[in-house]
């Protein structure tokens, strides 16, 4: 009998294409710049050039959980060839996260505004989620990980979460490039392949197929190895920024700016875990 391949599978070799047809029209490649050795190994790293566009590891605790803010994330577009004329009108912004305009999918753009949320789990603005019958407040955002609304925490790359299942939706033929050409915003998306958002989702979903249930990744440099979630490595960050950045300028600069390394005990309790979720209650105190 003849099976099916893995939906992850489909979707990186749909970007491979696409990428490929776009670095023809003369997008930049991995050649452009030498590596910026931040501690990651490929395809985790990205794509060299723009190694060094992704946050830093924290070196004081004020820095943890911090918004880039407007200047540096108008900064790190520029880098990565986009600029705030790019982005949606504050109207079709609105549209887009509500599931408004032609073709728009009320479920779809609940997906993209959640994924909104969890990628700006900075300071000022904590996931809210419900433990024991209580609200409870959490900012993870440099870490990498983050509580959803059932009190779990988990990677944003974890496959139960909306920043996972948004794949498909960010995917070349799928809901936000068709939305994007229906609304009169083609130029948004044009300016999006042209930029390093193209050449990053490679080695981006690359390092989703290859991290099982955990979506953690390890970080060695000056002989020390420590542990971050997904979505603050290289081409996941990078590839978010971009997406984040057209969507709303002023949401991307809420993105950390800063990763720090996960305590060892949520390490292993998230690593050990057949899901790759584990109850925030339980190690929130790792997390203060």
């Amino acid at each position: 009998m003849r099976t099916s391949p893995r939906p992850g599978l489909v979707l990186l070799a749909l970007c491979t294409a696409s990428a490929l047809a776009l670095i023809g029209l003369g997008l930049p490649t991995a050649h452009a710049a030498p590596r910026n050795d931040a501690g990651f190994r490929a395809p985790f790293s990205g794509v060299p050039a723009y190694e060094h566009v992704a946050p830093p590891k924290l070196t004081a605790p004020a820095q943890l959980n911090q918004p880039l803010g407007q200047r540096a994330a108008d900064r790190i577009a520029a880098q990565i060839g986009l600029h705030r004329s790019d982005a949606l009108s504050p109207q079709k912004s609105r549209q887009l996260v509500t599931g408004g305009g032609i073709g728009g999918d009320r479920q779809s753009g609940k997906i993209i505004e959640e994924c909104i949320l969890i990628l700006t789990n900075t300071v000022g603005r904590p996931m809210l989620s419900t433990i024991d019958g209580q609200v409870v407040g959490s900012v993870l955002g440099s870490y990498g990980i983050y509580v959803n609304t059932k009190g779990q925490l988990q990677s944003p790359a974890n496959e139960a979460a909306p920043t996972r299942q948004v794949n498909t939706l960010i995917a070349p033929g799928g809901y936000v490039g068709n939305w994007l050409r229906a609304n009169g915003a083609t130029d948004t998306l044009l300016a999006l392949y042209r930029s390093a958002y193209t050449v990053q989702l490679l080695p981006g979903f690359a390092s989703q197929q290859i991290s099982g249930a955990a979506q953690l990744v390890t970080n060695t440099k000056g002989g020390q190895t420590t542990t971050v979630g997904m979505s603050m490595a290289p081409p996941l960050w990078i590839v978010n920024f971009a997406l984040i950045y057209i969507v709303n300028p002023r949401l991307a600069a809420q993105m950390p700016a800063y990763w720090a390394p996960i305590p060892s005990p949520v390490v292993r309790a998230i690593t050990a875990s057949p899901t790759g979720q584990v109850p925030y209650a339980r190690y929130a105190r790792y997390l203060r």
